[in-house]
């Protein structure tokens, strides 16, 4: 009975072990491939101009739970070299809010969210504004706060709806 218990066990720790290293394979493949893809791309071009924007890609979803038709979205737009802008607007009934972070090497000193995270992964591997696949829940993105999370504070000039009144911010004046 022990001996029959143990040889269960055992196949069936073989099977999980295969079944791991198969997976883990299938992602590795897929890393080195999206790798390639990604230092193919990075070669510069003869007659090119590697700083301007070639790499372009949009990700459009649901940044507010009141909303719904994928209103907000990230757009990632980025050179030969990684270095770009991520733009991102939130979209809700009554206000807009717009986002812009500095990328450079393709990566960005402020904290990324999921999906600017994905605009500008699309964007490195050519895949296009309107190409970008859905989350994929076994990747490791980056754990940061979502943007729309907490919205900042509105500006001085800002009226009820969010928008501004073109002026730039200055701060009040101590009386």
């Amino acid at each position: 009975m022990l001996t029959t218990t143990l040889a269960v066990i055992g196949v069936l720790a073989g099977l999980c072990g295969t079944a791991l290293g198969f997976w883990a394979l299938t992602r590795a493949r897929t890393a080195v491939g999206e790798c390639r893809t990604a230092v193919q791309r990075a070669l510069p071009d003869t007659g090119l101009d590697l700083r301007a924007i070639r790499d372009v890609a949009v990700v459009r979803y649901d940044a507010l739970e009141e909303m719904s038709g994928a209103r907000s979205f990230s757009l990632a737009m980025l050179n030969a070299e990684g270095d770009g802008v991520v733009l991102t607007s939130i979209n809700g009934r009554t206000e807009s809010r717009t986002y812009a972070k500095i990328i450079e090497c393709g990566g960005a000193s402020e904290a990324l969210s999921p999906e600017e995270y994905r605009a500008i992964r699309a964007a490195r591997l050519g895949q296009g504004p309107g190409n970008v696949p859905a989350p994929d829940t076994t990747e490791d993105a980056p754990a940061v706060k979502p943007v729309g999370a907490t919205a900042p504070p509105p500006r001085r000039g800002d009226d009820e709806a969010g928008a501004t009144d073109g002026a730039p911010d200055v701060p009040e004046a101590a009386t």
